[in-house]
């Protein structure tokens, strides 16, 4: 597999702290309009150019990305972001608890994307992958990382990651949940020689987070043709790390139906066995264990009777979808019906009752997490997972590298 070094620009040490940002789409334009107003060089002020507009104004009007990349300009012109004399590998290392990551950033290609190499595990949504085309066509820009993993390989992983053992990170951040993120430089041309050696021997990478930033850099390659240099414009910025580091946390599901708690356990008893549990919040213990709460401290857990072989067809996340959501509350696409939405496990499961109980909603699920092998076995066979299937966490943060194309 290619991985390709680059000049990225990245901000000065000095201004490192204020202009990291979490990732777009985890952030309201509300919070990134606080954030903007505190720190006028918070890079969100291009990863979330809405900031700066009123509510009536799209997201993805020209003007607001016209506004993205005047703003890109003027961090550029300002001395905030500086460009790296020689191609670079970057090494991006997170440290939550006793839980570590090491990543490579690097540029990947559109051209290994487009034959398959680079594989998917889920479905993006329109509006939202044209936004995000929009933001790279417009800023000329990857302002954020794709997430991606490739099956671990002691000499792969060393390749990279010896660098935390032999040189100072050039950034160390610490943000408000105590993540520690570190991040570091390779800029000596036998190194970067070998790493893309190394990675040669790699079949596939795999895409673990930034399905819609992957397929917008895909997209919006085409529209830069001519405009910026082929060699920039056909990869796009990632950060890949071998799988068995990442760590995938549960998605809960919170679901708003009239139906009343009696009838709904009495058609669940077709498809599950149901048992009343006393632990409080239920967090499932193991694959096919389901939580649900249904108010006023009452939990159960959910036992599929019945599991098919395919490992699709066996995640629990697909195993709700198919004998709960659609047949019982009527929800067919989980990604567009409002009567569904997605907790994800960072926030605890005391969320989930206070949900139920004091904010609307009717019940709720917990999930045990989906595996990493079960997502490269799905994405190996080409079949696509259910929406949100996935929280990985810790989550990367935007701005330490930019890769601009022109």
């Amino acid at each position: 597999m290619v991985v390709k070094p680059f000049k990225g620009f990245r901000p000065r040490k000095d201004v490192v702290e204020r202009f990291i940002v979490k990732p777009y789409d985890i952030v309201s334009r509300e919070e990134a309009r606080k954030e903007i107003q505190k720190n006028p060089i918070s890079f969100y002020k291009v990863t979330k150019p809405e900031a700066e507009f009123t509510e009536d104004i799209d997201p993805s009007s020209d003007d607001v990305m016209r506004k993205a990349r005047k703003n890109l300009e003027k961090f550029m012109s300002d001395g905030i972001l500086v460009q790296d004399d020689r191609e670079s590998f970057y090494v991006y290392r997170q440290i939550m608890g006793k839980h570590i990551q090491t990543g490579l950033v690097a540029l990947f290609s559109v051209d290994e994307y487009l034959e398959g190499k680079i594989k998917k595990h889920e479905l993006t949504r329109k509006k939202k992958e044209e936004e995000r085309t929009k933001h790279v066509y417009y800023t000329k820009a990857h302002t954020g990382p794709v997430l991606l993993m490739y099956r671990s390989d002691s000499e792969v992983n060393e390749s990279f990651q010896r660098v935390v053992e032999t040189k100072d990170p050039e950034n160390v951040l610490i943000d408000d949940a105590g993540i520690v993120h570190e991040f570091y430089v390779i800029d000596d041309k036998r190194q970067v020689e070998s790493i893309k050696k190394a990675f040669e021997k790699v079949q596939a990478f795999y895409i673990a987070d930034g399905h819609h930033r992957a397929a917008a850099a895909v997209r919006a390659s085409d529209m830069l043709k001519g405009e910026v240099d082929d060699d920039e414009r056909n990869y796009f910025l990632g950060i890949v790390f071998p799988h068995d580091e990442l760590r995938i946390m549960d998605y809960n599901r919170i679901v708003k139906h009239p139906i009343e708690k009696k009838e709904l356990l009495r058609r669940l008893e077709k498809d599950f066995e149901i048992e009343r549990v006393y632990e409080r919040p239920y967090r499932p213990k193991k694959k096919h264990e389901i939580g649900l709460y249904v108010g006023s401290g009452e939990w159960y857990i959910m036992k599929p009777l019945n599991v098919p072989e395919d490992t699709l067809s066996s995640l629990d996340v697909e195993i709700l979808q198919k004998k709960v959501l659609s047949p019982i509350f009527g929800i067919e696409d989980p990604r567009t019906d409002e009567r569904i939405d997605f907790v994800g496990g960072i926030k605890g499961l005391c969320i989930l009752e206070k949900l139920v109980d004091e904010e609307g909603w009717d019940f709720a699920f917990s999930m045990y997490p989906t595996s990493v092998e079960d997502l490269m076995k799905i994405a190996d066979e080409g079949k696509i997972m259910p929406p949100k299937s996935t929280w990985f966490e810790p989550k990367l943060k935007s701005g330490f590298v930019v890769h601009i194309m022109g």
